[in-house]
């Protein structure tokens, strides 16, 4: 008899609207469940058709249809819980939740998920049984989300990371100065990767389409040189990363990129290739000498790598150069060429706006304690 009486008839309007809502993924499990109910019930199925395929109750489904006919689509998808409705979880049960959830995940599992965390509350007896959404929802009150983690740099804080830390803010705080040129330096390696098979070109509806085969030719490196202040930037590349590559890497920046500076102010990573030494290895002394002369170095802290502007520059290039299979060499040579001479001709730069001062202040605890200490 409800069938009869809670005839669902949705108009194009209601139906788009519907299909939009459930097609994105913000959406409550409660609201969705009922916007599923009304579009099954638009199509003709039966209360208990729409319930076994909801895994619902038909009760649930004829409530929808009956808020929907008498109300509107707003009321219906909008049905609070049913008043005098129990909590699942008392506080004992959902402080015992919290500590589950930040807790190291069961052996044999990289993470909680919210079935681990159900199963986990029913056989410690907390409850006879729990669904995943409530447990969702407790959690979602506490901003706790046990399946993500997030890696992240924890530097060796001390009076080494924080002097080294204000000495590169300080030269970013530096006025622009032709003569003293400050260049941010770093390497990055990329893979070459040919294709097997032809890929099949895009068309209205249907993107480019890749094999999933590929051919491994090598890798190059890319030593990358930015200059902010001017918005300028240069990408040597080289079949190796060694101590010598550097020490040559060093003498072109000295001689062909900044052949008239009186000082280059460069400021460089930690890594054991990146040290004065492997000039000397690589020339004689007095060459070696002589390049180093010209260069004025400032290094990040170990673990301090996102102090060199240089990074955000590599991001932008790696997401919109090297993002794709570059077959070779000469490939990526054109690529890396025309990338560089657009971005060079716009002097796209970086804002950098973290000084010493922001530094003191947002990063307090990586500086030394001294009222301890005395």
């Amino acid at each position: 008899m409800a069938n009869k009486i809670y005839v669902v008839d949705l108009t194009d309007e209601e139906r788009e609207f519907l299909l939009n809502f459930i097609s994105h993924g913000t959406q409550s499990v409660r609201k969705t469940k009922r916007a599923h109910i009304l579009l099954l019930a638009d199509e003709g199925q039966t209360d208990g058709d729409i319930a076994k395929a909801l895994h619902t109750s038909e009760s649930t489904v004829q409530r929808t249809r009956r808020r929907f006919v008498v109300g509107n689509l707003d009321r219906a998808l909008n049905e609070d819980p049913r008043p005098g409705a129990s909590k699942k979880l008392d506080e004992k049960g959902e402080a015992l939740l919290t500590v589950l959830a930040q807790s190291e995940p069961p052996e044999g599992r990289k993470r909680w998920t919210l079935q681990l965390l159900a199963d986990r509350l029913v056989e410690l007896k907390v409850v006879n049984s729990i669904s995943c959404e409530t447990v969702r929802q407790e959690l979602h009150k506490k901003g706790i989300k046990p399946w993500r983690r997030t890696k992240w740099v924890i530097p060796n804080v001390g009076a080494e990371f924080v002097w080294r830390m204000e000495d590169v803010l300080a030269v970013y705080a530096r006025p622009y100065d032709p003569k003293r040129p400050q260049v941010c330096f770093d390497e990055m390696l990329v893979q070459l990767i040919a294709e097997t098979r032809e890929p099949l070109p895009s068309k209205p509806g249907q993107p480019k389409r890749f094999d999933y085969e590929y051919k491994r030719n090598g890798t190059r490196n890319l030593f990358v040189f930015f200059q902010p202040l001017a918005g300028q930037r240069h990408i040597l590349i080289t079949e190796h990363r060694t101590k010598t590559d550097y020490a040559y890497a060093m003498r072109y920046l000295v001689d062909e990129l900044y052949p008239d500076a009186e000082k280059i102010v460069l400021v460089q990573d930690n890594l054991n290739t990146h040290t004065p030494a492997a000039l000397y290895e690589t020339f004689e002394p007095a060459e070696a000498r002589r390049i180093l002369e010209r260069l004025e170095l400032h290094y990040t802290p170990k673990h301090g790598s996102w102090l060199n502007i240089v990074e955000i520059e590599l991001s932008i290039l790696s997401e919109q150069c090297l993002d794709d299979r570059i077959p070779d060499g000469e490939a990526l040579q054109r690529r890396v060429q025309s990338w560089e001479a657009a971005r060079n001709e716009k002097r796209a730069t970086v804002n950098w706006q973290f000084g010493v001062s922001n530094a003191r202040a947002k990063l307090e605890r990586l500086y030394p304690n001294l009222s301890e200490s005395s």
